[in-house]
């Protein structure tokens, strides 16, 4: 049996700073002198920014102090080094809002490990700007909401996309192969809690059928990429990848089908990690504690 299993209240505590010396002593002495016991501690320092990261799994095994205490005394050892730094429950499932367009592999794939308890996540809604994906939805007794985008709307949209989010309290969106570009300001709002994932040909194969292009071109190697939103399209700050290997006899067709397994892998290695609280933004890179 895992410590996981056998201590009671686990929580994650995340901090960044600027690198220094005392950092994990005071973290560690401020945790163990309110009984919590720390069963998995990782640290890195990044040698070209100079910021420290840390991720600590703890238990609170002793004493009489809940979490929203830890929680609030732990400010002033976070104003010491001046921490960025966030605690949550690792039993709380993360709030998450999918959307979609036409395209079913991802939402189907992330469904089926939500089922399978895999993903520590509860579903807020799914939200689309088609209507093919709503019976996969309401099936799932899933919340269903129909934007449809336009030039014209594409703003009034946005702003009740994230009246939804704000409503909901939904903490991550998951772009699960929705086919709209996100405005700039809208990036910017969900900073950090938005993950898309696309084919690993781009900027080589832009456009529609990158497959098809892909093919014409004799690729060796079938990828996808999961990563943070941002304005700058498909560039943001990646999470996860996956490869396969092709040949010259696989057609358009054949690296489709490989491309949606190298997708949905990608996408849910990637949730899996952020709900985890195993994910950190360094600038435009990240930095992950497997």
């Amino acid at each position: 049996m895992t410590t996981e299993n056998t201590h009671s209240n686990p929580f994650v505590l995340k901090a960044t700073c600027k690198a220094s010396s005392g950092i994990v002593a005071a973290v560690t002495t401020f945790l163990s002198e309110r009984g919590c016991y720390i069963s998995e501690l990782s640290q890195y320092d990044d040698q070209d920014t100079g910021r420290f990261f840390m991720r600590a799994v703890c238990h609170i095994e002793s004493g009489d102090h809940a979490l929203s205490d830890i929680q609030g005394q732990f400010q002033e050892v976070a104003e010491q080094f001046e921490m960025e730094w966030s605690l949550h429950s690792a039993t709380t499932p993360t709030k998450v809002l999918l959307m979609v367009s036409k395209f079913d592999h991802c939402l189907d794939d992330l469904l089926y490990r939500l089922r399978k308890g895999e993903l520590n996540m509860e579903v807020t809604a799914i939200v689309s700007n088609h209507l093919d994906l709503r019976p996969m939805a309401e099936r799932e007794g899933i919340r269903f909401i129909y934007l449809p985008v336009t030039k014209e709307n594409k703003r009034e949209q946005e702003l009740a996309l994230l009246d939804v989010i704000r409503e909901t309290g939904t903490e991550l969106v998951v772009l699960a192969r929705y086919m709209q570009i996100l405005s700039d300001s809208l990036c910017k709002e969900l900073t950090g809690r938005a993950i898309n994932i696309h084919h690993s040909f781009l900027p080589g194969f832009k456009g529609a059928k990158p497959y098809h292009q892909a093919h014409e071109r004799g690729v060796k190697l079938i990828g996808a990429t999961a990563h943070y939103v941002t304005s700058d399209l498909d560039e943001g700050p990646i999470i996860e990848q996956s490869v396969q290997p092709v040949d010259h006899t696989y057609g358009p067709d054949a690296l489709v089908a490989v491309g949606r397994d190298t997708e949905t892998v990608a996408l849910a290695r990637a949730v899996k990690l952020h709900v985890e609280q195993r994910v950190f933004l360094d600038g435009n890179k990240t930095v992950i504690f497997k």
